[in-house]
């Protein structure tokens, strides 16, 4: 299966549902990718993300 990004989390997900805000708003087209581990970096702090995982740069 493809990996989507989802348009409100911007998580890089594989399936059709976004495991973390529970949508099937996803796309295939998406720019650059950074895993986060920690959600207190300063990347997760400016991209507002708040759970560990794969995110796109844009969506």
């Amino acid at each position: 299966m493809a990996r989507r990004a989802c348009r409100k989390c911007k998580r890089i997900v594989e399936g059709s549902v976004c495991p973390v805000c529970q949508t099937s708003e996803l796309t295939s087209s998406f720019q650059g990718a950074v895993m986060i581990f920690d959600v207190n970096s300063e990347i997760a702090k400016k991209l507002g993300i708040s759970a560990p995982g794969t995110y796109a740069i844009r969506v």
